[in-house]
């Protein structure tokens, strides 16, 4: 087999991007906002509030800011049309499914953010699967 045939073919710079890997960006980088507003406030109400236990407010906020650099690249590779991108993209999403169910487990306020969440993972899994998007990021089926 030579190297061209194992190596998808890279999408032409030239090239429009897709509105569904536009979209599927969207929805990493809205992911990844809410991951660093969610930790920042953590951080901020651990730091100047009264948290029942400071080390794991301060813990959980800083845990929150660096899961959301997964998302924030997996959004810029996807934006660039990179290949790599769409795999830490469908992690993200499907992370999002489990969080998701929790929220709407609860008996409160939570349960809209769960809903939303729900929503947002399962819309950027169908995007992130779509053969547009597969083809237009160079991604081949397996022979």
């Amino acid at each position: 087999m030579s190297s061209t045939e194992q190596t998808p073919a890279a999408p032409s710079p030239s090239a429009p991007r897709p509105a569904r890997v536009t979209a599927a960006a969207a929805v990493a980088g809205l992911e990844a906002l809410a991951l660093f507003a969610g930790g920042v406030y953590l951080l901020v109400t651990g730091i100047t509030g009264r948290p029942d236990d400071l080390t794991q407010a301060l813990t959980g906020g800083a845990t929150l800011v660096a899961l959301g650099v997964l998302p924030l690249l997996a959004a810029r590779g996807l934006l660039l049309c990179r290949s790599w991108s769409r795999g830490p993209a469908i992690v993200t999403q499907l992370m999002a499914l489990p969080v998701a169910w929790t929220l709407l487990q609860a008996s409160s306020a939570a349960i809209p953010a769960g809903i939303a969440l729900a929503a947002a993972a399962v819309t950027g899994l169908v995007l992130l699967v779509h053969p547009a998007t597969t083809r237009a990021l160079g991604i081949r089926p397996r022979a």
